[in-house]
């Protein structure tokens, strides 16, 4: 399962502040036309990574961290009226797995 790290509208922003055309999504890698070119090229990481810097998290991984922390606090409190450990591990399950899907993999 992969989630989006970029808002559509930031790469547009950048593909028409930097003149680059026709923005083409493949499952969370950004291609898009370089000024004067014919052929399709991956967005630069350096422009990515400047992106996410600038931005934040996209509204997808706000979802994802928000639920974490709902998730986290309803098993403390299930955890407590059940006296039972297991929705903490449940909740610490989640939690690291959404750690994980928060990754953002820059090449």
């Amino acid at each position: 399962m992969m989630i989006k790290h970029f808002s559509e509208d930031w790469i547009n922003e950048w593909c028409q502040l930097n003149g680059w055309t026709d923005l083409y999504i493949e499952r969370c890698h950004y291609w898009a036309f370089p000024p004067g070119a014919v052929m399709p090229e991956p967005i630069p990481t350096e422009a990515l990574k400047g992106i996410k810097a600038e931005k934040g998290l996209c509204g997808e991984e706000r979802l994802w961290s928000m639920a974490a922390v709902v998730v986290s606090l309803m098993a403390a409190l299930l955890s407590y009226c059940l006296k039972s450990p297991m929705p903490i591990v449940v909740a610490f399950a989640f939690g690291a797995i959404t750690v994980g899907l928060l990754e953002v993999e820059l090449t």
